[in-house]
């Protein structure tokens, strides 16, 4: 069975495939129904395509050309990381008979650049700079399907709706603003059948990554006098940055700024206790003396009493990976995320955090279906025995390795428990 994110099987045949493609979509342009055969992927964008009113025998509309085209790209995102993709892309398309191309949120083709007789051919379909590439407009296409539903695609041959691209294979995958997460466009390789292989979308998807880090190094970075930072993640010790002064914290005080910064409207004594110490015998003294220790290591003003509370806001990496969540900016969150939230503690207030922010971020790693960012998850110490994780990456990535650890894990996972004490046989 062709999993959904393969459009081609290793050692299948891709004439056989091209016919079986093709008198499934006549079937659908016929009857409206979609064939088992079809992938899950394809079919449901074929059905967006005939809501939206596209025929088969439909073309794509030039909509910006010459000096317009040209104010356009000059003001897109995607123009500051072109030099990126043509150093990526550039070799590989030309070598390969291959497109580069480059589309913005609404699907409009950018830039179209390569193998000076593939640009030939292309034109006569309109993929052009400035035609609309939608998948609203002209059906199911890599670059428009990619925008539309958020995720990397490959389209083979007769997977296309609109007949005359059905020579065609390509691979795109949306490109995000790091800050807010927003689909600036997509960046799509364009070619012949050799395309097919799933090699193809795993590399665009790296190359989309690739341009979301650059992105993320020419946004404005903030300075350390803009106010105090935490930083706490991956490290059982956290560090505190005022004023271009940085402070490594011990455990206890790593903890309490943690919380305080979670909380800015403060927390009483009870409520900090509770969030603290998992022992319910620690006193208020306790408490206070570790309060007065940790206002004389931020310095006089930083820290209020009644109820406890910082008089600044402080910005700690925690908040700039759960930003990047909400905002859907998965890779950048990911990017964010050295380790779990002081791993080595046992504070209550401080675990829940821990969890919550670790459940949330891999949580979005599954549902993104990145098989990189996965596999960068699952090697990590703390994902190594992450059976959904590991159960996502075999779904998206099935090497052998991937498949051996993922039967090792399932098998630790149902393997009955040894009763203490019982003796080995």
């Amino acid at each position: 069975m062709t999993e959904p994110w393969v459009a081609l099987e290793p050692g299948a045949d891709p004439a056989e495939r091209v016919r079986m493609l093709r008198r499934a979509h006549e079937t659908f342009a016929a009857a409206g129904t979609v064939p088992r055969p079809v992938r899950s992927v394809v079919a449901d964008s074929w059905r967006r395509s005939a809501r939206a009113g596209v025929g088969p025998d439909g073309t794509a509309d030039v909509e910006l050309t010459d000096g317009d085209l040209g104010a356009y790209r000059a003001e897109h995102p995607l123009a500051r990381v072109m030099p990126l993709f043509r150093e990526l892309m550039g070799t590989f398309a030309a070598d390969g008979e291959h497109l580069l191309a480059v589309c913005d949120e609404h699907g409009r083709l950018l830039w179209v650049e390569g193998h000076p007789a593939t640009r030939r051919e292309a034109g006569r379909m309109n993929f052009v700079p400035g035609a609309r590439w939608a998948e609203s407009a002209v059906g199911t296409n890599a670059p428009g399907t990619a925008v539309a539903v958020d995720r990397p695609v490959q389209v083979f041959a007769a997977e296309h709706f609109i007949r005359r691209v059905q020579p065609w294979t390509c691979a795109a995958a949306p490109v995000h603003d790091p800050r807010t997460g927003r689909v600036l466009g997509a960046v799509d390789v364009t070619g012949g059948d050799g395309l097919a292989h799933p090699h193809s979308l795993g590399f665009v998807q790296a190359v989309a990554r690739a341009a979301e880090s650059q992105l993320a190094l020419l946004l404005p970075v903030r300075q350390a006098t803009d106010g105090p930072g935490l930083t706490a993640l991956g490290r059982d010790e956290a560090r505190f940055t005022v004023g271009g002064r940085g402070v490594r914290l011990s455990r206890r005080h790593s903890e309490i700024l943690v919380l305080l910064a979670r909380h800015p409207e403060g927390l009483t004594g009870d409520e900090l206790l509770c969030a603290l110490y998992e022992d319910e015998s620690v006193t208020p003294v306790t408490l206070r003396v570790e309060m007065a220790r940790l206002r004389g290591v931020l310095g006089a003003g930083m820290l209020a009493s009644r109820p406890y509370r910082l008089t600044v806001p402080v910005e700690s990496d925690v908040d700039t990976v759960e930003r990047r969540l909400r905002s859907g900016a998965v890779t950048a969150a990911a990017a964010a995320y050295p380790g779990p939230l002081l791993p080595a503690s046992q504070a209550p207030g401080v675990v829940r955090l821990r969890r919550r922010l670790a459940d949330g971020l891999r949580s979005a790693l599954i549902a993104r279906r990145d098989p990189d960012l996965l596999a960068d998850w699952a090697h990590t110490a703390w994902g190594e025995d992450d059976i959904d994780v590991w159960r996502a990456l075999a779904t998206v990535r099935p090497t052998a390795a991937v498949r051996s650890r993922l039967v090792a894990l399932e098998a630790e996972l149902t393997a009955p428990a040894r009763r203490p004490g019982a003796a080995n046989h």
